[in-house]
């Protein structure tokens, strides 16, 4: 057994040391909404510390979680961005490649339920959002079927719906076509966008079961990539047109769209850093532990995310739309950071 154990040791260590050999720049992928925080601070790190300015690519949080968790090695990257937690079944892949990580939380993030500023401006609850996405939804009309095909093709329609389903007073929508981009399966703002709008929706329309999982396919939800500018640009270009999105895109965006109010909560700092939105969320980033030490300015990159002057209410990350830690979570972060 100690035998088998060193010779394990031995294989890990040789692996490690392939990857100092062979790369000496950080290698980060994962979330969009991450994506331009973690470039922030990886200019600014390229910039001031004599170590290379790490590579970083968007390939949404899902796609992000199966290459960090394919293994260790040149081939793996070091870092995944992550706009939800991770998942039991990827930390689960994780485990089987022999990947151990530390999990931190970056800050806080509000999901926009976002149209062009030229458009109505909708106050609405997270019911109309899940009545309008779902792909099945029961009694519509003088259907009273358990489950039947989403037939609502307007967002008066809708309004009728939710009001009829929950007994509160229509919200004023108009006739025009339901028509929303979300983001696509890979997203972690996918994922979170079915927890806080899609489950708690379906919640508040009395509905029970899994209805709210699936989303509609008859062109009014509209799956797009994890490229969040062209989001806005088809918004800007389209005010019939709704966008489901993260808090700094809409922030950086003011100036062309604008967000909905939910459940007679405004996206703003405030209402995200007390969770009084119901679309808001933590942002993560997850470090492989092996790499740490290994791969030229790892540690040292950790150290330049996970402080004050990136993170904190005055840091650099603030004006681009993040929204800080209160002060016992960052300084949960810094301890995980101390501990690498």
């Amino acid at each position: 057994m100690r035998l088998t154990s060193l010779f394990a040791g031995v294989v890990a260590s040789l692996a490690i040391t392939t990857v100092a050999q062979a790369r000496d720049q950080i290698s980060i992928v994962g979330s969009s909404t991450v994506y331009p925080f973690a470039t922030i601070v990886a200019e600014k790190f390229g910039q001031s510390s004599g170590f290379k300015t790490p590579v970083i690519e968007s390939t949404g949080t899902g796609g992000g979680m199966k290459l960090f968790c394919k293994g260790v090695g040149v081939e793996h990257p070091d870092v995944t961005n992550a706009s939800r937690a991770m998942k039991s079944s990827e930390a689960k892949l994780c485990a089987n490649a022999g990947v151990e990580f530390q999990e931190f939380i970056v800050g806080n993030d509000g999901i926009a339920f976002s149209n062009s500023l030229s458009g109505q401006s909708f106050k609405i609850s997270i019911a109309h959002i899940a009545a309008a996405l779902a792909a099945t939804l029961p009694y519509q009309g003088s259907n009273l079927a358990n489950e039947s095909t989403n037939g609502l093709k307007t967002w008066d329609q809708v309004d009728s719906y939710v009001a009829k389903q929950t007994g509160q007073a229509l919200a004023g929508l108009p006739n025009i076509p339901v028509s929303i981009m979300v983001p696509p399966p890979t997203s972690g703002t996918r994922d979170a966008m079915g927890e806080l709008f899609m489950k708690n929706g379906w919640k508040k329309l009395g509905l029970k079961g899994n209805g709210y999982k699936k989303l509609r396919e008859d062109g009014a939800a509209i799956e797009v990539g994890e490229n969040d500018s062209l989001i806005i640009e088809k918004l800007a270009a389209d005010q019939n047109m709704f966008g489901i999105f993260g808090y700094s895109f809409f922030d950086q965006n003011r100036d062309k769209v604008q967000a909905s109010v939910l459940d007679g909560v405004d996206l703003n700092f405030e209402n995200i850093a007390s969770y009084k939105y119901p679309g808001a969320r933590p942002l993560f980033f997850y470090v492989k532990k092996a790499h740490v030490g290994v791969i030229p300015g790892m540690k040292e990159f950790i150290n330049e995310f996970v402080s004050e002057k990136a993170m904190g209410l005055d840091g650099y990350l603030f004006p681009a739309g993040l929204v800080p830690l209160s002060e016992d979570d960052f300084a949960k972060q810094v301890s995980a950071r101390n501990s690498l």
